[in-house]
């Protein structure tokens, strides 16, 4: 069972053979606490999901994940509006970032986590970058305001660590805690 309804994770986990039995939004807050690490919240709010629909769907195999964006200990939202987007564009534009994802598995009373982080560099953009990229809506719902598996792919420069992680779920690292609940990959 899939503690998320991203489009994105139901993709990726498809991409190694894993499609869920269900998918189940888990609502919880999602706001950082006071002084609380990207890496932290990451973790934790994959554990928070998790938690909550394992304890709705007893005995089920539930995986959950939640991908932080930050610029330094800076958390950048998924935007509300294009005004916070075009914000987060500025402060990554030129610079590096980092995208941090929580994996949580609950099976039971046995529970796998990982924190994956990748470092992403992103060219200095312009004005006109940004306003295209703002105007395709591509920001919408997306951790920092962007996407790199679609129009922003221009601007990144380099990655160091999971592609997939950027896109919201490292992969490799599924796969292993999922072999490890005994769930067959591929």
């Amino acid at each position: 069972m899939l503690a998320s309804a991203s489009s994105r994770r139901i993709d990726l986990l498809a991409q190694i053979g894993v499609t869920p039995a269900r998918i189940i939004a888990a609502n919880i807050d999602e706001t950082p606490r006071l002084r609380e690490a990207p890496v932290a919240l990451a973790k934790r709010l994959a554990f928070e999901k998790a938690a909550v629909i394992a304890a709705q769907e007893q005995g089920a195999l539930v995986l959950a994940a939640d991908t932080v964006v930050s610029v330094g200990r800076r958390i950048l939202p998924k935007p509300k509006n294009a005004q916070e987007a075009r914000a987060c564009l500025h402060l990554m534009s030129g610079r590096g970032h980092r995208v941090h994802s929580g994996i949580c598995l609950i099976d039971g009373a046995r529970r796998w986590q990982r924190l994956v982080t990748s470092r992403v560099i992103m060219r200095r953009l312009g004005t006109e970058d940004i306003e295209a990229y703002l105007a395709g809506g591509e920001w919408q719902g997306k951790a920092g305001g962007y996407a790199i598996q679609g129009h922003a792919a221009a601007f990144i420069s380099q990655i160091i660590g999971s592609y997939s992680n950027i896109v919201g779920l490292p992969l490799f690292e599924t796969a292993n805690l999922l072999q490890a609940a005994g769930f067959r990959v591929n």
